[in-house]
């Protein structure tokens, strides 16, 4: 199947160099669910996702870290945080932690695998939805959440119980809990959501000026983006999970086949917020009217 390219006049310019250093809060997407959040002086890394074997690979192989491609495009992290423990939100993050001492923040699903694949106990923090957790400036809050189904089916559902042998096969990593999380800081909230569902309650009185959302939950979830919007009001929305995840993240990115990109951005803008669609390894920051 060859997938499309996403029509050039959606994205939105990426900062310059000079911008994101001067800017208090920036973000850049990393491809999949994946965010660098520099605020602050704080570096945040949320689901990283950089090593992104091909299909057959990931299907009949044993799934490694990319140390090279995680060590070119996350060169710092103070904080990782991994909203469930599927392969492409989870495989990266103990490596990246590994290698800048970065704390692994996520559940104990998350955790689980961290120590298969080596990590200190010490470097992780363990969480569950409701929890809070202080990184430097920015207050990180777990939201509970849930897997989408993709098909009619939450691919590989149930937890992971003890730490996996490693390096793992797909079937391997079950999503485990699943979590959202809301980042409070300095002159701005950035809720994440990295999967195409989401809990209702647990979003009562949780405000966002940025949200960054799945936007395959688009295709599956009925209203979707009408239920984010009307719950967290944000300001800007920066879909993620839209494009394909196999093959180096430097490629030209390609919509997944079922995600209907177009629409998702239309749906945005008919709720009220403004889309900011970013090419993988692009930098943005909000409006300074945002931002003190």
């Amino acid at each position: 199947m060859v997938l499309a390219r996403p029509d050039a006049r959606w994205f939105t310019p990426p900062l310059a160099t000079a911008e994101v250093e001067s800017a208090s809060l920036a973000l850049r997407f990393l491809g999949t669910a994946g965010f660098t959040v520099r605020w602050a002086g704080r570096t945040l890394v949320l689901d990283p996702f950089l090593s992104r074997p091909g299909v057959m690979r990931t299907l009949f192989g044993r799934l490694r870290p990319d140390a090279a491609a995680i060590e070119r495009h996350v060169p710092d992290a103070d904080d990782v945080l991994v909203g469930h423990a599927h392969h492409d939100h989870v495989l990266d993050a103990p490596e990246l932690c590994r290698r800048t001492g970065a704390r692994l923040i996520g559940s104990r699903d998350v955790a689980h695998v961290a120590q298969a694949a080596g990590l200190p106990r010490e470097q992780m923090h363990v969480v569950s939805a409701g929890d809070t957790v202080a990184c430097g400036p920015v207050t990180v809050r777990a939201l509970q959440s849930r897997h989408g189904r993709v098909y009619g089916r939450v691919p590989f559902p149930g937890s992971i119980p003890a730490p996996p042998p490693w390096p793992a096969r797909l079937r391997r990593f079950r999503h485990g809990e699943v979590l959202s999380w809301h980042l409070e800081g300095p002159g701005a909230s950035v809720v994440h959501v990295d999967s195409a569902d989401y809990v209702d309650e647990a979003l009562e009185g949780v405000r966002a000026d940025v949200l960054c959302a799945c936007a395959i939950g688009w295709t599956w979830r009925p209203k979707y983006v009408e239920g984010l919007i009307e719950r967290l009001r944000p300001r800007y929305v920066v879909p993620c999970h839209w494009d394909s995840f196999f093959g180096p993240v430097e490629r030209a990115a390609r919509v997944l086949p079922f995600c209907r990109l177009g629409g998702f951005l239309d749906a945005i803008r008919t709720q009220g917020s403004t889309p900011v669609l970013l090419e993988p390894l692009a930098w943005w920051a909000p409006a300074r009217g945002l931002i003190p």
